[in-house]
Order: structure tokens, then sequence, then C-alpha cells
């Protein structure tokens, strides 16, 4: 009995994507080479071309040559129609008995005396999920008699891998005139009673006025920085009367204007005050989220139409232990200044600089000047996408930051930062576009439709051009 012999020749590194034919390949498996390999996606078809070389193929004349493009992912595969190569004898033995082909109906048969050198090979597939990333190999089986295999041999062909990716739009923000900025935050300065006057050691005064000087620092000493105004609104709580609380918000608020301009050496004008002599929209948000007993009758009492002063005294005398609890844990913090630094920016044109500026004070860039960096970054490299996650960290609710950011996300199929993006990306055509190629890429070609269908309602050229192809493809119903 002759031995089965399997053959399995080393793999080629000769993957091609969908739609790029591969390169020349000589003696892929013995006497056998092919020229001018394809594999491309159309519309709903898998398509294969090639041609095959046979001028080195051997057949005795009572052996057969089954040579079958074999489609495998996985546990997936599906069998090309085979081109049979059959000598003599074996030829007129399967005429004789009936037998039209080794593999089927399909097969493209050829007597081994009359095979030319070259055979165009060219078939198409209805396209499956599953052919996605599927490799392309090429089998050969030898037959003797009785189908007795007697050797096979396979190598690699190609792969295919779906490259619809569509082309993102990324959107460049318009330049600012002026590039306006201002940084903010709250000061809990403690007063002895009734007092108006600053003590810097009073308490934890140094580190309550520390956060003012370190956020008027943060850009004084930026020389591309111009502040513009220091904005103080000062707070009393509402346990003494009104007017006494007023007199406090507005001497305490003067005096920390006072102590700042000494510091700093600000002109008179800079320096801008305002007052709130009762904080009862604090106490309000306080009682709110607490849990404290009666919360609903206090909050009726906060929002009613009562004076001020009758406001508290109610509280006071209605929920006296609420009260107590009150005036230890909320009240203090009634008693605080907000501050606001206004400051203006200058503008940087040239690209090596703001590159320098991204590096050492990307707050200081516009979004148009981060767009200016990412544009000279390949797309899709971490340089490139480091930019847009840069300017989304500096602008977090803008629109176009996050838009960009998202298409950046997407080009690095990094899905989950890109949802995460989109969600405050707003409702523009470019948002709704960026929407269909997220849905694209996740295979939801459904979502993708609808999305993209939205962005060319609303006038966006490219949500045309996508969609169409989303069709061909066949991707949509």
């Amino acid at each position: 009995m002759k031995r089965t012999i399997f053959i399995l020749v080393a793999l080629l590194g000769l993957g091609s994507m969908s739609g790029v034919a591969a390169q020349k390949v000589k003696d892929i498996i013995p006497g056998v080479s092919i020229n001018h390999f394809k594999m491309e996606r159309n519309g709903k078809y898998l398509t294969v071309e090639m041609s095959v070389n046979l001028t080195a193929l051997n057949v005795e004349a009572n052996r057969a040559v089954l040579l079958t493009p074999r489609l495998v992912n996985g546990t997936d595969s599906l069998d090309l129609p085979s081109i049979g190569i059959y000598g003599r004898k074996r030829y007129y033995y399967y005429v004789r008995n009936g037998i039209g082909s080794i593999s089927g109906t399909n097969e493209a048969i050829w007597q081994a005396s009359k095979i030319p050198n070259n055979i165009d090979y060219h078939n198409s597939i209805i396209y499956k999920e599953w052919m996605d990333g599927a490799t392309l190999k090429f089998h050969r089986s030898d037959w003797g008699c009785c189908h007795e295999i007697l050797a096979e041999y396979e190598n690699l062909l190609g792969q295919h891998n779906e490259t619809f990716f569509p082309e993102l739009v990324f959107v460049r923000p318009e330049a600012e005139l002026m590039k306006s900025r201002s940084l903010s935050g709250s000061a809990f300065i403690d007063f002895p009673v009734n007092k108006t006057v600053i003590y810097p050691e009073y308490r934890r005064n140094t580190v309550e006025l520390g956060k003012i000087e370190a956020t008027i620092d943060s850009v004084r000493n930026d020389k591309d920085v111009s502040i513009i105004s220091v904005w103080l609104k000062g707070y009393a709580s509402p346990e003494s009367p009104y007017t006494h609380n007023r007199d406090l918000a507005i001497g305490r608020t003067e005096s920390l204007k006072e102590h700042i301009r000494r510091l700093y050496n600000f002109a008179d004008d800079i320096i801008v005050t305002e007052h709130e002599p009762e904080d009862w929209e604090g106490l309000r948000r306080y009682v709110e989220s607490s849990n404290i007993n009666h919360r609903a009758e206090i909050l009726e009492m906060i929002d009613s139409d009562l004076e001020p002063d009758a406001k508290e005294a109610k509280i006071k005398r209605t929920y006296p232990e609420e009260y107590r609890f009150l005036l230890q844990h909320c009240y203090p913090a009634l008693r605080h200044t907000d501050y606001r630094i206004d400051y203006n920016i200058r503008s940087y044109n040239d690209v090596e600089e703001i590159k320098r500026v991204l590096k050492e004070r990307p707050q200081n860039l516009s979004l148009n000047e981060f767009y200016l960096v990412a544009s000279t970054h390949e797309p899709g490299t971490t340089e490139f996408t480091d930019v847009f996650e840069t300017a989304v960290r500096m602008f977090p609710n803008d629109k176009i930051a996050n838009l960009n950011a998202a298409n950046a996300a997407i080009r690095q199929d990094d899905h989950k930062a890109a949802h995460r993006y989109l969600d405050k990306a707003g409702d523009s055509a470019e948002a709704a576009y960026a929407r269909g190629a997220l849905a694209i890429r996740e295979k939801d070609y459904k979502t993708a439709a609808m999305y993209l269908g939205k962005a060319r309602k609303m006038g966006l050229e490219k949500a045309v051009t996508t969609l169409a192809e989303l069709t061909e493809r066949g991707y949509t119903e």
C-alpha cells in the first residue's frame, strides 16, 4: 500500500489588503507559480483573480492534480472552484466511468497534455462577515487510482482585511481675535468676630490667601499673558442682622482688595469688587444635598418671600436642632470670597513656537493653534492623536475639541474614547458623520447609515460619498 504524504510548505509573508494586488509569486507550491494575484471586495462579492502558471507542472498519465483556492478564517472555510489537471489515462478513465471531475461541476478541467502555460483564474463569491481577516491558501492534492490522495501541498496567497475606513472630517476651529481666559476659585478667609481687618496668620488664612496668590502668580509670571482684571466677591453668612452682614461683606472684600493691591502693586482699576451680604444660595445647595431632618420644610422657608432676617429667624425658631447643625457645619463655608483672574494671551503664528508652547504651557494655546500643530503630523500617529487629546483636556466642554479628539481616537481604533468624546461633540453635521464613521468601524452598519443620512441631509458632502460607498459594499438594505 502506498503511503499518503502531507506536506505543509512554510507560509510566505504575502498578506494583501482588500483591493490591493499582491506582488508576483513564484513557485508557491511545487509545479505552480502565481502571477498578478488580487483579492478584493466588490459590493456584495469577494473577488479572487490570479494567473496560474503551470509550465513546471508534470502530471503522470495515471495521475491527477487538483488545485484549489481555499478561504480560511478559524473554523470557517470555503473552497473556491478548483482547477483539475488530468493525466491521459486518468482523464479517459474518468470519461469512461461518467465521472465529470474530482471536485464537482464547477471545476475547470484540463488534460495534462493540453494545458496552457497560464490559466487566468477569476471567481466571485458572496461576501460573508467571517471573511474579514480570512486567508486565501492555494492547495494542491495529487490523486492516484481509486480516488487515493497521494500527496498534498499548501501555501498562503494572501489575506483579506476590510479596508473600508471612511475619510474622517476634522474641523478647523476659527482663530480667536483675542485669547481671553480666566481662572477662578473660592477662598475661606477667617476674620475675628465682627472685624474686617485681614490677619494673614490668623487660623488658616495663610493657606486661603495662598490660593488666590497662587492663581495670580500662575499667569502673572508668564511673559505672554496680560492680566486684565482681578474680580472679588465677598459673602457673609445669615446668622446676624442683614445690614450688619452687608457691612461685613463690603468691609472684608475691600480689605482683601487692599491686601492684593499692595502685594502685587496693581493699578486701582484692575481689582473689581462685589459683595453678597448673605449667601442664601449656598445655604440652599447645602440643605438640598444633605440628609438633614425637615429638609423639604427648610428648603421651602429658604425659597419663601420673607425678608432675610425674618427667614433666618423662622428657621431658627421652627427647627432649632437643625439650625444648630447648620450653624456649625454649613455657615462657616458661607463666609467666603469668590475670585476670578481675567487675562489675555498673545497669539502664536509660528508653528515651531506653537510646538514649544504645547510642551511647556498648553493652556496658552487656542484650539486653532492646536489644529495647526496637529496638521504637521501624519494622521493616525501617536503625535497627531496626542495634540487633539491635549486640546480637549484644555477645552473639555468645547464641541469642536471633542469632535476632533473623537476623530483622532477613531483613527487609532480607540472606540471607548471616541464614544466619550462624541457625547460632548454636539449635533453638527460633522459630529453626525463622525458617529457614522465610528459605527462603520464597529460594523454597526444600520446605525452608520442612519448617522450618515443625517449628515447628508445637513449638507455635508463627504457624507454623500461615504453613504454611497457603504451602499455599494452591500452594507445597507
